[in-house]
């Protein structure tokens, strides 16, 4: 018997866009499918130019709950996602990274209560050499529910000196689709960089509640070729213009106006430090200064991020992109409340 998506609020839609990553989707879609909640994992292969689909589609146990969509030409994972959501039906929606996984029973936890929108779980860093036994080695915090509001949620995406990677915006939340529905949300498809952190700042400032619980569940591969790693100085652009977009659009508390602004003004200063030596690296030192010399407000921006990257080693030798060290050789992005 087919059974209602729509009335099972327990259904989950796993979504996994994937770019030329054959050898590590099987994995991402294994450890979804073994999740008893899950009704649908949606892959969509984003213009691979390897074997992404056939190696997803190996990995199938034969429930028929993948689903496998292709675009020709690669458009980004926001205009992937966007895809998923609209060709899936489950109610729950939880995104996955075509390099990562779950943790068997991520959602049980996820799922102990109802008083939320989207709701977040800790999430593990994991050395690609070591995921085979990540599991055993998983700290098991206590959930410690809270809520996040607009202005913790864009303060925590503020990087801070010595901190890569630390920021909220990772986290993994299941989503309601009847939230992103009746607000009208979806992915910005013109943003490369910082979609979900976009998405939920304006899921946020619609009111969503934004529930966070410190146990872990997602696993995050760290690889030193990671596609996440990599992104283009006008990705900057679009996306401190989309706080901008979410400034102008929504009633904002006072506290959320600043906390926006600070974390505009905190994106166009990395901004404005890479257009610097991308006019350095193709049209010389002579012309960048005269860029700087034109735009006298960035020069602080300019010299104050040259400065940090130069120092940068000795700030974070281990070159550790974590914010949190756990025990079991793992890294947590949020840190157990009950250690401070």
């Amino acid at each position: 018997m087919e059974v209602d998506l729509a009335e099972t609020a327990t259904e989950v839609c796993v979504i996994i866009a994937a770019k030329n990553a054959a050898d590590t989707i099987g994995m991402a879609v294994a450890s979804a499918l073994r999740e008893s909640q899950v009704a649908e994992v949606v892959v969509v292969d984003d213009g691979s130019t390897d074997e992404t689909g056939a190696a997803a589609l190996k990995a199938d146990d034969g429930s028929g709950r993948l689903g496998i969509a292709r675009f020709e030409r690669n458009k980004g994972p926001a205009a992937a996602r966007n895809h998923a959501i609209q060709i899936s039906r489950a109610p729950l929606i939880s995104i996955l990274d075509a390099d990562d996984f779950f943790f068997p029973g991520r959602f049980k936890a996820m799922l102990d209560s109802d008083d939320w929108d989207f709701v977040a779980d800790n999430i593990a860093f994991v050395d690609a050499e070591t995921i085979s036994g990540a599991h055993e080695k998983l700290a098991h915090f206590a959930p410690r529910p809270r809520f996040l509001d607009l202005v913790g949620f864009v303060e925590g995406n503020i990087s801070k000196r010595g901190v890569r990677r630390g920021e909220i915006g990772f986290l993994k939340p299941l989503m309601r689709r009847s939230f992103l529905d009746a607000h009208e949300l979806r992915y910005n498809e013109t943003l490369r960089l910082g979609e979900d952190y976009d998405l939920y700042a304006r899921a946020l400032a619609e009111g969503a509640r934004y529930k966070i619980i410190h146990s872990c569940g997602y696993g995050a591969v760290v690889r030193g070729d990671s596609l996440s790693g990599l992104h283009r100085t006008e990705d900057l652009r679009r996306l401190y213009e989309a706080d901008r977009a979410i400034l102008a659009g929504a009633n904002l508390s006072p506290a959320a106006i600043t906390s926006l602004r600070r974390h505009e003004r905190h994106v166009r200063a990395r901004y404005e430090q890479r257009h610097f030596l991308d006019i350095k690296a193709q049209s010389g030192i002579g012309p960048a200064f005269a860029y700087a010399l034109r735009n006298l407000g960035a020069v602080p921006a300019i010299a104050g991020h040259i400065l940090a990257d130069k120092t940068e080693r000795f700030r974070n030798r281990g070159g550790t992109p974590l914010a949190f060290a756990g025990s079991g050789g793992l890294r947590y992005l949020l840190q157990d409340p009950g250690d401070r």
